[in-house]
């Protein structure tokens, strides 16, 4: 019974600062907006019905796809490295793992400016190219979709990295052993045993990597130079701009319902693959 008590204030925490906002944005997002901006609480879907435009579901697709592009380019960077960082020695593993995290303990905005200073015209990379003779004029690499995908990468590469090596760093080496033992070449033995025991890891990235990603609005701003508009713009815009709270809500639970089908398929997956033969 005491224990029962003990988690009366998390459950008063999640009600306040998340049930609760969730529940705000959902009432808003069925209600109308008066012509001098105000909101009418009177049920209606045309905020939703809105969204159907053609406009709006082209930023939909590219935020869908700029997620999913990082996603799959944090997966064929970061597993390797987990990889590695799994069959190190415990120390050198600790360093590694540091050396990892050691870039979120910098400001998110400060990382991101960092890159605008290495991508634009006068900037490091240019000038290098430009120094050894591999190009006469800079090259044209800030304010666009390259960019804008660079910057999701290397912001959101650890909780890709940092799941799979947890992953890896457990693995029953018996296994192992036991595939080598009976005859199975390199690619084999991971393919058949390590990737598989592994894929519990693999989902756990890809969600923390696409959940940020899809709905990420600063990265897109400052390197995309508000050229690349995704649903963390479009939801920023209707806020802060538009003062359209009321479609802005409705595109908030659009992407909350995206990112709930997302999580549910892959803990469908997750529970009925590998996830039963690691743990």
């Amino acid at each position: 019974m005491k224990k029962q008590w003990l988690s009366v204030p998390y459950g008063i925490w999640a009600l306040v600062f998340s049930i609760a906002p969730i529940l705000i944005i959902a009432v808003y997002s069925f209600c109308s907006r008066s012509s001098y901006g105000n909101i009418i609480y009177q049920f209606t879907t045309e905020n939703y019905r809105n969204f159907l435009e053609p406009i709006y579901i082209n930023v939909l697709w590219r935020s869908i796809l700029l997620a999913t592009q990082s996603t799959l380019a944090c997966f064929i960077l970061g597993y390797p490295m987990a990889m590695i960082i799994a069959k190190s020695k415990i120390k050198r593993r600790n360093i590694m793992v540091m050396l990892f995290v050691l870039p979120l303990w910098t400001n998110f905005l400060l990382r991101t400016y960092a890159w605008m200073v290495l991508l634009r015209d006068q900037g490091v990379i240019n000038q290098f190219l430009m120094n050894i003779g591999i190009i006469d004029e800079p090259l044209k690499l800030l304010y666009s979709h390259n960019a804008v995908l660079l910057g999701m990468v290397y912001n959101f590469l650890p909780f890709m990295v940092l799941p799979i090596y947890s992953v890896l760093s457990k693995l029953d080496q018996s296994f192992v052993e036991a595939a080598e033992d009976l005859g199975a070449p390199p690619w084999q033995v991971f393919s058949k045993v390590i990737f598989p025991l592994s894929l519990p890891g693999v989902i756990s990235g890809a969600i923390m990597v696409f959940m940020p990603a899809v709905s990420t609005f600063v990265i897109s701003d400052l390197l995309g130079g508000g050229q690349t508009v995704l649903l963390g713009n479009l939801i920023q815009n209707q806020f802060l701009v538009a003062r359209n709270w009321q479609f802005g809500s409705a595109i908030s639970m659009i992407m909350i319902a995206m990112i709930l089908i997302t999580m549910g398929i892959t803990s469908k997956y997750q529970g009925e693959g590998g996830g039963r033969q690691l743990w």
